[in-house]
C-alpha cells in the first residue's frame, strides 16, 4: 500500500471528530482509499505516487493535492481526501448531522468525471434504461450503477405501499452544477436518482442558508433509506444541507463509515 500524505488541515479536522464523539480507531487515509479502489474495480485500477490510477484512460486523479479548504471550498473544489474524510452513518434511524457535517456531499470532479465521463455527451454514451415502477430512467451502467438501481427497485417492490414515495421520479442523468455552486451534481454521471418530490425537504426550499438551515421533518419511510444504502447509495437527507429526495452511489462511503464503527442506530 502507498502511503499518502495528508495536509495539516486534515489532522485539525480528525481533532474534531474525536471532540464530536466519533471513534477513537478512525481508519486512515490509506484505508480509506483501500476501501474506495475495491468499490469500483470497474474503473479504478490503482494508487500510485499519490493518485487514483483509472482504467478509462482518464488522467490520474490527485488524492491529496495538500490544499487547506474550509467545508464550503471542499464542496466546491474538494479533492479525493477531502471526499472520503467526513463519515457517512448508515442505518435505521433518521439522524440529525451536526453542523457542516455533509458526509457525500463532498466529492472530487475529477475523479467523477474521470470515472463516468468529462461532458454530457460521454456520460450519455454509457446510460442504459432501468424500469422504475411504471417509469423508464436512464442510469449509467458505469460501475454497475444500473445493476445497483435495480436491485434497489426488486426489493422496494417487495413492499407496495411504498411506491407513492418512489414514483414519479424527479430525475436521475442530468448534465448541470449543483444548486448555488460551481462543482457539477452526481446527477450529471447518472449516477443519482431524485425520488418523489411531493415528500421532500431541500435546505434551500426551506429557506436555510449555508451553513445555516432550519430542522426538518422526514417524510420517506427508513425501509427506502435502509435498501438504497444496502445496495451502495447515500441519502442526501443524512446531510445537515439536507436534501432528502436525493440518493447517489457511493458504495464506498457506506464501507468506510461501516469500519470505522460508525452508524445510525445499529
Amino acid at each position: 500500500m502507498v502511503t499518502i500524505s495528508r495536509s495539516p488541515w486534515i489532522k485539525i479536522a480528525a481533532a474534531a471528530w474525536l471532540l464530536a464523539g466519533w471513534p477513537a480507531a478512525a481508519l486512515t487515509l490509506d484505508e480509506k482509499i483501500d476501501i474506495l479502489v475495491k468499490a469500483y474495480p470497474e474503473t479504478i485500477a490503482a494508487v500510485r505516487d499519490g493518485h487514483i490510477v483509472l482504467r478509462t484512460g482518464a488522467a490520474p486523479v490527485v488524492i491529496d493535492d495538500g490544499k487547506a479548504r474550509d467545508h464550503f471550498q471542499q464542496l466546491e473544489n474538494g479533492d479525493v481526501a477531502d471526499s472520503v474524510d467526513q463519515l457517512y452513518e448508515a442505518g435505521p434511524c433518521p439522524i440529525r448531522p451536526q453542523h457542516n457535517v455533509d458526509a457525500g456531499r463532498i466529492r472530487s470532479e475529477a475523479l467523477m468525471a474521470g470515472m463516468y465521463g468529462d461532458s454530457a455527451g460521454a456520460v450519455r454514451k454509457q446510460l442504459v434504461p432501468v424500469t422504475w415502477f411504471g417509469e423508464t430512467l436512464r442510469v449509467t451502467e458505469v460501475n454497475g450503477v444500473n445493476r445497483a438501481l435495480e436491485k434497489v427497485r426488486d426489493e422496494l417492490a417487495a413492499q407496495p405501499e411504498l411506491t407513492k414515495y418512489l414514483t414519479p421520479s424527479a430525475g436521475v442523468f442530468n448534465w448541470r452544477r449543483v444548486s448555488g455552486q460551481t462543482n457539477l451534481s452526481v446527477h450529471s454521471f447518472g449516477a443519482a436518482i431524485d425520488l418523489n418530490t411531493k415528500f421532500a425537504d431541500y435546505w434551500v426550499w426551506s429557506g436555510g442558508k449555508p451553513g445555516r438551515v432550519p430542522d426538518y421533518r422526514n417524510k420517506y419511510p427508513m425501509d427506502i433509506i435502509e435498501i438504497f444504502e444496502r445496495h451502495g447509495f447515500i441519502w442526501g437527507g443524512r446531510w445537515y444541507h439536507y436534501d432528502t429526495m436525493h440518493f447517489e452511489y457511493r458504495p464506498e462511503l457506506i464501507e468506510i463509515g461501516r469500519q470505522s464503527g460508525v452508524a445510525a442506530c445499529r
